[in-house]
C-alpha cells in the first residue's frame, strides 16, 4: 500500500474578467473516480489544500446533468460525504514529497484562482516532475503547472506534452467570454504542448511520469494509468 497525495483547491470561487466571483472549486467526479480507484487498489490518499482548508465541492458538479443522471449524482455526494480524508487536509506548505509514492491534482474551476499562483504548488509540481514519481493532473487543474517556474523564469513543464481543459470546452461551458485568461492559452504560452481531443471526450496523455487528461470524464482513465505506474 501506498500514500497518495492529492493536491485540491483552497478556494470557492473564481474571479472574472469583470471582477465578479463564480462560485466554484472542485469538481466532484475528478475527485471521486480516482480516490475510488486509488482507494480500491489497497492506497491510502492524504488531502493536502492551501492553508489546510477543507475543500470546496463545486455545487455544479453535482448536478444530475454533470453525472449522467441523479443516481450517480446521489452517489457521488454520499463517496464526497463519507471521505475522511476531505475533511482533515494537510496544509500544502507543509508536505514532504518523500512521504509519497504519487501525487495527484483534481480540477474544478477553483485551482484556476489559487493553485495557478501557488509558489507552494509550483515547487510541489516541479520537484514531483523531477522526482519521476507518477503525477496525475485533469481539467483544470493544469492551471497549476503555471506556477511551477523554475529560477531561470522558465516553466519546468515547457516542452512537456499534456491534455488539459480546452478553450473549446470553455466556450461551450459558457464561461470563455467572462475569464480573465482561458488555461489552454495560458499553457501554450508557457511552452506546454497541449493536445487538443474533441470536447468531453476521454482524453489522456502521458508523458514520461506525467498523466494528464482534459475534462472530468478522462479523470477515471487517468486514475487507470496512473495506477499502472504505481505497478
Amino acid at each position: 500500500m501506498s500514500k497518495i497525495l492529492f493536491v485540491m483547491t483552497g478556494a470557492d470561487h473564481w474571479t472574472l474578467a469583470d471582477g465578479t466571483q463564480h462560485p466554484t472549486g472542485f469538481w466532484a467526479e475528478e475527485a471521486v473516480a480516482p480516490y475510488e480507484a486509488f482507494k480500491a487498489a489497497g492506497h491510502e490518499i492524504v488531502v493536502a489544500t492551501p492553508g489546510g482548508v477543507v475543500p470546496t465541492v463545486d455545487k455544479g458538479s453535482l448536478a444530475a446533468e454533470a453525472n449522467g443522471g441523479q443516481e450517480n449524482a446521489d452517489r457521488i455526494a454520499g463517496v464526497l460525504a463519507s471521505a475522511a480524508e476531505l475533511q482533515q487536509p494537510v496544509r500544502l506548505e507543509d508536505v514532504n514529497l518523500d512521504d509519497y509514492a504519487a501525487v495527484f491534482y483534481p480540477g474544478g474551476h477553483g485551482p484556476m484562482e489559487d493553485l495557478a499562483v501557488d509558489a507552494d504548488s509550483g515547487r510541489l509540481l516541479t520537484l514531483a516532475l523531477e522526482s519521476g514519481k507518477p503525477l496525475g493532473v485533469v481539467c483544470h487543474a493544469p492551471a497549476a503547472l503555471l506556477a511551477a517556474t523554475k529560477a531561470d523564469g522558465s516553466n519546468a513543464f515547457a516542452g512537456r506534452r499534456v491534455a488539459a481543459f480546452t478553450n473549446a470546452e470553455e466556450t461551450q461551458a459558457g464561461l470563455a467570454d467572462k475569464a480573465k485568461w482561458l488555461l489552454q492559452d495560458r499553457l501554450t504560452e508557457a511552452g506546454v504542448q497541449v493536445d487538443v481531443a474533441e470536447p468531453w471526450a476521454p482524453h489522456v496523455i502521458v508523458d514520461g511520469n506525467l498523466v494528464t487528461g482534459q475534462n472530468p470524464s478522462s479523470s477515471a482513465p487517468l486514475a487507470v494509468e496512473l495506477l499502472k505506474k504505481l505497478g
